[in-house]
């Protein structure tokens, strides 16, 4: 008898029966049977951040027998495709992970190939690849119906932060974190956050900014001092472009924050998540590739000139 709580693992053959597809912590390994071997492994970069549990293989173009199809077409050829040459669909892998409610869906084509094949934009193309197909939360509800609790409408639920290299739009999540969106907001409106530098840039990982001295040992909350993390299980660093407080250990939030620039799961239950870019991942992403020093700050000054609240 298993824990209603608990998920099972699933194991998958090909329909040759030679591969068997099994999730581990590594990703989704495939072995040849006849060999014992791992001929290759399914979302290796994304195992840090899930656990895969069920797979299931969907095969591409199934292979028709033409003896048949002639036979079932009362001998007439011409019901019978003979184009070889049409391109077949690709087989995919459709996973699913340790506690999360979407589907992962693996194949061989590669977005961001595609894309440069065709002159699409690379960068659209990968934020449009990943589809949250979660049920929506508390404040979506909120969006969608039109409808502001009190302290929305007294903190806002949207930011703009005017950089020196473009504007950011920033969704914010006042229901769930009211006290680091009364903090943010406060620091906002009062010109705190006006002319400060974006002090710490790694590629890759995050852009971090908000300290009025500029070399990431200042700045305090607008009750001055520090107050304590507000995590929420809905609120996860979970993708790229995630607006999260900067600290130095737990309940030690002052007026600092970052922009991650991928997933960064490890942060989870570290780090109090209050907003999502929704427009200038361009900006973010410019803002990344500048050149840095040995400890991570711009050559040359990013600054935030003023933050709006919508």
């Amino acid at each position: 008898m298993r824990d209603s709580g608990s998920q099972l693992l699933s194991l998958q053959f090909d329909p040759t029966g030679r591969h068997i597809l099994i999730p581990t912590i590594l990703g989704i390994k495939v072995i040849d049977l006849s060999t014992n071997k791992c001929v290759a492994i399914v979302g290796k970069a994304d195992a840090s951040a899930l656990r895969f549990l069920s797979v299931c293989l969907c095969s591409g173009d199934a292979r028709v027998d033409k003896q048949i199809q002639l036979a079932r077409s009362g001998g007439s050829a011409a019901a019978i495709d003979h184009d070889d040459s049409k391109k077949k669909s690709d087989a995919l892998i459709v996973a699913l992970a340790y506690k999360k409610r979407r589907l992962h869906v693996f194949s061989h084509s590669d977005p961001v190939s595609e894309a440069e094949k065709n002159g699409d934009d690379e960068e659209a193309v990968i934020m449009n690849r990943d589809v949250m197909n979660e049920p929506p939360d508390a404040d979506d509800m909120m969006v969608a119906g039109g409808g502001r609790g009190e302290s929305e409408n007294k903190l806002g639920s949207e930011a703009i932060l005017r950089t020196t290299k473009g504007d950011i739009h920033v969704r914010l999540f006042p229901n769930a974190v009211p006290r680091t969106v009364e903090n943010f907001c406060g620091h906002s409106k009062s010109g705190y956050y006006d002319d400060v530098i974006f002090h710490r840039i790694i590629k890759g990982f995050m852009l971090q900014t908000g300290d009025p001295l500029g070399d990431g040992t200042g700045g305090e909350s607008i009750w001055g001092g520090e107050f304590e993390d507000e995590f929420v299980r809905e609120l996860r660093h979970d993708r790229p472009f995630t607006v999260s407080m900067a600290n130095a250990g737990p309940s030690t939030n002052g007026s600092q924050f970052f922009i991650t620039t991928v997933p960064t799961p490890w942060l989870d239950n570290k780090h109090t998540v209050f907003g999502r870019v929704t427009k200038g991942m361009d900006v973010c992403t410019a803002i990344e590739n500048v050149q840095t020093d040995e400890l991570d700050k711009p050559l040359s000054e990013i600054r935030i000139m003023s933050v709006d609240i919508l």
